[in-house]
């Protein structure tokens, strides 16, 4: 099995990081992962997919949320090791999420 990317674009405050996730799923065929609040008003929101597809979500997450708040940090994991996963956000999607494997 192949190990899908990790794509990650930071933003400081909520709005930005929302923005971000909105055009990241819409704009590429990822899957949100979820977000993690880091502290002092900054928001990493995580996507997985294939390499091109990830990059091209954070590209276009990292413009959009540009245009209404601040991005800190963008970043393209290509091949994860599997002991990555431990980072990640556990059960972060908002509640309705229509996310793949979400069926609140």
């Amino acid at each position: 099995m192949q190990q899908e990317a990790l794509g990650m674009v930071e933003t400081k405050g909520l709005t930005a990081a929302i923005e971000a996730a909105d055009t990241m799923v819409k704009s590429a065929n990822v899957t949100l992962v979820g977000y993690e609040k880091i502290g002092s008003g900054l928001v990493t929101v995580i996507v997985r997919g294939d390499v091109g597809a990830v990059k091209a979500a954070t590209d276009a997450g990292a413009s959009a949320a540009a245009k209404v708040g601040e991005v800190r940090s963008t970043h393209v994991i290509p091949r994860p090791h599997t002991d990555v996963e431990a980072f990640l956000p556990k059960g972060r999607l908002p509640k309705g999420s229509l996310s793949k494997g979400n069926n609140e």
